[in-house]
This record gives C-alpha cells, structure tokens and sequence, in this order.
C-alpha cells in the first residue's frame, strides 16, 4: 500500500531514498584510516584530505543507494512481498524519471568531490574513482546476483577506503601503505560485511525464488547463520593482532563481542519476516560502534 502522506518527489521522499542510516557504513572506514593516519604522523596529516574522503563516501554511498532503488524497482524485485524498508522507487515515493536524473547527479558530484584528491594521492585516484562507480553500477545490475556482493564489500567498504583514505592523508605518493593499515582495512570490510549477510538472511526466501544467487542462497541460512556469527570474532582477532594485543583493543573487542552475541542470538530467534529488520538495525548500531571505539583502541594503542 503506497504511503499518501510522502508525496511524490518531495523532500522527505528524497530522504528516504538516500537512505541515511547507511552512511553509518561509509563513515567506518574513513574514521578507522584517518585514525591510523593521525597516529603515523600528526604533523603531515592533510585535514582537506580526510574531509574530502569522507564527502566522497557520502555522497558515493548516495549514488549507490539511487542506483540500487532504481535498478531492483526496474527488475521488480521490490514488490509487496518485500521484507526489508520501503524503497522509494517502489513506492512511488520518487518516479523513475526523476530517479535517473539523481544516479546522474549524484555520480557527476562524487567525481568532483573526489577529483580534488588527485592533488594528494596522485592521478592513480582517478582509476579508484572510476573503480567505485563502476562497481556501484556493476553490484546491484550484475554481481549481487551471483555472490559476489560479500566481497565487493570487503573491497569497497575495508580494503579501498581504508588503504586509499590512510594514503591520501598522509604523504604516501609512491610509497605503500603499510601492512598494518592492510590488515585493518580487512578487519573493516569484514565487519561492515555482517550489513549485507543479515540482509541476505532475511531475503533468502525472496531471492531464491527471484533467481538472485545471493551468499545466502548457494550455502543455506544455517550457513549464512554461521557465516554472520564468524565473521565478527575474527575481524575483531586481525584487529587485536594489529594493535599488539593492546589493553584498549582487547576491551573494545570485548564489549563489541559482546554486542554482536546478543544481536546473533537475536537473529536466529526470529529466524525469518519483517522482524529481522529489527536485527539490521543493532548489527548497523554494532558497526557505528565498532568504527568508534577502534578508532578510539587505534589512538589509545
């Protein structure tokens, strides 16, 4: 049933499309680099750079939520047996039309928001730029529906923020970044990728019967089940491991663990339906705090 008090194009609509609870997971990644970056070398920190990666994200994560409402509206894969939050496409909260001419804007904004890190990183930042937005286009039309959603998220949301954003604030030209920064930026993606594995948990009756092959699909949900338990424990494990078994990264992974158990249990007592969305939102909650307090563990270490 349409929602009459969103009218059509509105600002509220355009909210709700943008999706913001999801910036949660395109702010982790800068934070846990910018920490890392600082603790290297305060005095050549550049404060532009890290501004201009996080708008980057931002604005990114922006045209990938557009891109993604748009294209599964397209495909008609947001109907009424849907179980995750409305999409505005769908709703008829924001009309097609109008929806491209957003992915258009927004793409256009994100490549002059990140031109300008050229001057810090070198012109290979253009190929990372040209990276995310292929690859924003390339997971919601292609590889979402072959398994390949899990590591796109590793990649683009650990392993090519964390590395890049740690490389642009610091004078790294020419010179790579070190293997601690690697081994976070995987800890990163691991962790953000518990996002996607309760999302897919909950659609596995959706997709399956969609043709979408997610994770989830090829294993089962017991195994998917499995898989979102496992992976936070070690995230937290190459993080401790990073940090020299420090006090601070030991006690974060404590209360984070702690959390994600909770949350876990949560999961696999609801099983299925429309209450898992209570479950994405604490496993966002676990990743807003897992980005703070190691931020927090990273500068204290």
């Amino acid at each position: 049933m349409k929602n009459d008090k969103i009218f059509q194009n509105s600002i509220k609509a355009w909210i709700l499309a943008a999706r913001p609870k999801t910036l949660v997971a395109a702010a982790v990644p800068v934070v846990i680099a910018s920490s890392l970056a600082y603790t290297t070398d305060a005095e050549s920190f550049r404060w532009m750079a890290c501004c201009l990666c996080f708008l980057f994200a931002f604005v990114m994560q922006i045209d990938a939520n557009f891109v993604n409402d748009y294209f599964d509206f397209r495909r008609g894969n947001d109907d009424e047996t849907r179980l995750g939050p409305k999409r505005a496409c769908a709703e008829g909260w924001v009309s097609g039309r109008a929806m491209v001419w957003a992915i258009a804007i927004t793409t256009i904004l994100a490549c002059l928001v990140g031109l300008p890190l050229v001057v810090y990183g070198g012109m290979e930042m253009i190929l990372v730029g040209l990276a995310c937005i292929l690859f924003c286009f390339l997971y919601t039309t292609t590889l979402s529906y072959i398994a390949m959603g899990d590591i796109l998220v590793l990649l683009f949301f650990g392993i090519v923020p964390v590395c890049c954003t740690y490389y642009v604030e610091l004078e790294c030209t020419g010179n790579p970044v070190p293997v601690k920064t690697m081994w976070m930026s995987v800890a990163c993606g691991l962790f953000i990728d518990t996002l996607l594995i309760i999302n897919n948990y909950r659609d596995y009756d959706n997709d399956k019967k969609a043709g979408k092959r997610t994770l989830a699909v090829f294993i089962g949900k017991n195994a998917m089940s499995a898989v979102y338990l496992l992976t936070v424990p070690v995230s937290l494990t190459i993080g401790i491991l990073c940090l020299a078994f420090s006090m601070s990264s030991i006690a974060v992974s404590i209360i984070i663990l702690s959390l994600h158990l909770s949350t876990w249990k949560k999961m696999i007592t609801i099983g299925e339906g429309l209450a898992l969305n209570k479950v994405l939102g604490l496993t966002a909650r676990n990743i807003l705090l897992y980005g703070i307090l190691t931020s927090i563990a990273i500068i204290l270490s």
